[in-house]
């Protein structure tokens, strides 16, 4: 191709071919590079000018750069999604959620007197009955009642108000 050859081509068809990469990817710079790119392929394999077979060459392989260029940098995203994940930097939003709630919860159990504490952390992290629970404190089984019942009235106020 001569030097004329290719300063028509590239006059007539830049922009056209640039316009049609940048709809594909929507980035005007990128588009501007991957076209320049493909002149300079063209260039360098010195094919013999053709006139439009010329073009639907230039477009083929501007629109190959492009579909190279995407899949490189889907799989980049990929790979530093995956990194990102496995280093544990991102928590997700129920991963804060859970640790806050979890804070709050600890913090308001701490606050129950002791009495209510010992009922309501049988109950809940042993699996006792209200009566396996009386025949423990020695209490009866309506002071058990009573015990949880105001334990998790206090609880549900500490932690709806975050109090």
């Amino acid at each position: 191709m001569t030097k004329q050859d290719f300063k028509k081509c590239f006059d007539n068809w830049f922009e056209e071919i640039r316009n049609y990469v940048n709809y594909r990817c929507c980035d005007s710079e990128l588009a501007t590079d991957i076209v320049q790119e493909a002149f300079v392929k063209l260039w360098e394999k010195d094919f013999e000018y053709q006139g439009d077979r010329t073009k639907g060459l230039i477009y083929k392989m501007a629109n190959d750069l492009w579909i190279n260029h995407y899949r490189k940098t889907k799989t980049e995203r990929k790979y530093r999604l995956s990194l990102s994940w496995k280093e544990g930097s991102h928590e997700t939003e129920n991963d804060v959620n859970y640790k806050e709630l979890k804070g709050q919860y600890e913090k308001a159990l701490s606050g129950l007197s002791e009495k209510r504490r010992a009922v309501f952390l049988m109950s809940r992290m042993e699996d006792l009955k209200y009566t396996e629970i009386a025949e423990r404190l020695e209490i009866s089984v309506k002071a058990v009642e009573k015990r949880m019942t105001l334990a998790l009235q206090e609880l549900r106020q500490v932690l709806n108000h975050g109090k």
